[in-house]
């Protein structure tokens, strides 16, 4: 076409998508198996002051301690997820984390919490049979951002800032990927990126819901760019709900800030409206039950009218001593004070926030994908975590994986060449993504608005056959109409409002991904609870979902689970464990 040769196309051997613990991982691994390597980071904000690894407060999982076990930590992951893992990931993630944590430490300068023998000090989370959640205080994710993105400074790997991805470009004969078509949201002009091997590591997201926790610069555009390229993800109806996102009134963008798993652990106590402790009633557990559990107890007492003045539920600290509550979760305090609450001596209201997405692309152990030339790290993958996230396991997932690609692409690229790109997807890509600047501008926060009240409302913490199908109809007229709409003849150069649309773009998509993942499991397994199929089926019979979009339609199969290292029913290792 004529008109190619005018798009800016920059070579690199690796092109990483995103700057989380899996991007920033990967980068270093793949820089220290080959320092020779022309290794490119490109992400959305700027290096080391977005995304969600930045965001965790909890901490890092992570077998250390007497008493402890890799195989403890795997069975915990394993029965957190309802047996929907894929036990070769889950094992790997325990087992690698080891690892992993004493690299972050002894290599990258991260300093983490100590006991007073000088020993690193784990906590209790949720869901777990041990004390293993390895943490800063409430502030783990800023101490491993800040240092892995020093690393990365400091070995002078590319970065393109404020370049956001557009499409996946296979090779010309379509048999591999050949590059990334970005947008350089300073300029916004379109910009190829061609690439021996990309890594997805733009991180999930679930902001399409009315309540959330990541930042609203998270789009799922990793999970949607998959879809677009023909690739299969996997679990995508498995929506974490975070248990205890801060509720601070209407019209105010910090509802739905997470308040950290470890102020439960710690015993921290959950009340409803009517001042009462409630989690007993649910389950033996009580607030240290899976985040599954605990959010739908919460919605339970809010449906059952037992709800706080602004709609959820309170969390008190005020019983551990206020003292010890202000030292041990320093951020936390801050953040309640930063919205004019005092989590050390007063009640907070909480409601569950979506938080995490178990769904993603299907990948295999060394972090490849069906797509050659295409790796996959952090929360863009799926089956590792199954039905259920354990917290603490997320970071451990980005951190782990993210250095298992770094590595692989690596050892990929010595026999790579660059390919020539299917400049036919970069220039109809580049058409539908300008079409909304030749269009008259609409009431694109209308859009917003309806899409998180129906993602909440219809494919929330409980759902039924009858709310799903009625968020299928209406997430296929919210597609209709944002096509419909444009943002006019506007500039280009950071757009809020252009960004806004391709945001919704994605973020309908896959929101359609896990609405029809939704419908087609018929019972209720961890995140995933069907009102009308409460029951979780048959364990041994465990089937996953896997998606697939072609010809403007997503097709649903599923898929069985394969027992690779444990059944239901069966112990593994039994002598290896330390009760």
């Amino acid at each position: 076409m004529s008109s190619t040769p005018t798009i800016p196309t920059i070579d690199t051997d690796i092109l990483i998508l995103g700057s989380g613990g899996a991007g920033l991982f990967a980068a270093l691994h793949a820089h220290q198996a080959s320092p020779n390597l022309n290794i490119t980071i490109a992400v959305k904000g700027l290096l080391g002051k977005c995304g969600c690894t930045r965001m965790v407060q909890g901490g890092y999982n992570v077998a250390l301690a007497e008493g402890d076990s890799v195989e403890r930590h795997f069975m915990d992951t394993i029965e957190g997820g309802k047996w929907l893992s894929d036990q070769d990931l889950a094992w790997t993630l325990v087992s690698k984390a080891v690892e992993r944590i004493h690299e972050l430490e002894n290599e990258l300068g991260c300093f983490f919490d100590r006991n007073p023998d000088g020993t690193v000090h784990q906590k209790a989370f949720a869901g777990q049979t041990f004390d293993r959640t390895v943490h800063k205080g409430d502030l783990t994710g800023i101490e491993i951002i800040n240092r892995l993105a020093e690393q990365v400074w400091s070995r002078g790997i590319n970065r393109l800032e404020e370049h956001r991805a557009i499409e996946l470009i296979h090779s010309k004969d379509g048999k591999s990927l050949a590059g990334v078509l970005m947008l350089n949201m300073q300029t916004g002009q379109f910009v190829l990126v061609r690439a021996k091997a990309v890594l997805l590591a733009t991180g999930g997201g679930p902001t399409m819901y009315k309540y959330h926790t990541p930042s609203g610069d998270k789009s799922c555009d990793g999970l949607a760019m998959a879809l677009r390229a023909g690739l299969t993800l996997r679990d995508m109806e498995m929506v974490q709900f975070h248990p205890t996102g801060l509720l601070a009134g209407p019209g105010t963008r910090m509802t739905g800030t997470v308040l950290e798993e470890g102020l439960r652990g710690a015993g921290g106590y959950l009340l409803n409206g009517n001042k009462e402790r409630f989690m007993g009633n649910y389950d033996p557990r009580n607030e240290r039950a899976t985040r599954d559990i605990v959010s739908r107890s919460i919605n339970s007492e809010i449906r059952a009218g037992r709800a706080t003045p602004n709609g959820g539920v309170y969390i008190q600290m005020s019983h551990l001593g206020p003292e010890n509550v202000r030292k041990q979760f320093k951020g936390m305090v801050e953040r309640c004070a930063d919205s004019g609450f005092d989590l050390a001596n007063d009640l907070v209201e909480v409601v569950p926030t979506a938080h995490y997405m178990m769904g993603g692309l299907v990948f295999k152990k060394d972090c490849s994908t069906e797509l050659p030339g295409l790796f996959a790290a952090g929360e863009d993958t799926g089956g590792v975590h199954g039905a259920n996230r354990l917290g603490g396991n997320g970071v451990a997932n980005s951190t782990v994986f993210g250095g298992i690609a770094g590595d692989a692409m690596a050892h990929w690229v010595a026999t790579q060449q660059l390919s020539e790109c299917n400049m036919d997807e970069v220039m109809a890509s580049i058409q539908e993504h300008e079409a909304p600047l030749k269009q008259l501008p609409g009431d694109i926060e209308s859009i917003r608005d309806a899409l998180a009240e129906c993602m909440w409302d219809d494919v929330g913490i409980s759902r039924t056959r009858e709310s799903l199908l009625r968020a299928s109809q209406t997430l296929k007229q919210l597609g209709s109409q944002l096509k419909q709409m444009g943002v006019g003849d506007i500039q280009r150069e950071y757009s809020n409002t252009w960004q806004d649309w391709m945001n919704l773009q994605n973020l309908i998509l896959v929101s359609q991904a896990v609405t029809q993942a939704a419908i087609a499991r018929e019972n209720s397994r961890g995140a995933h609870y069907r009102d009308d199929f409460p029951e979780p089926g048959s364990l041994e019979d465990s089937y996953y979902t896997a998606v697939n979009f072609n010809n403007e339609e997503l097709k649903i199969e599923n898929r069985p689970v394969q027992f690779t290292m444990i059944k239901p029913g069966q112990t593994i290792l039994v002598e290896a464990y330390h009760f």
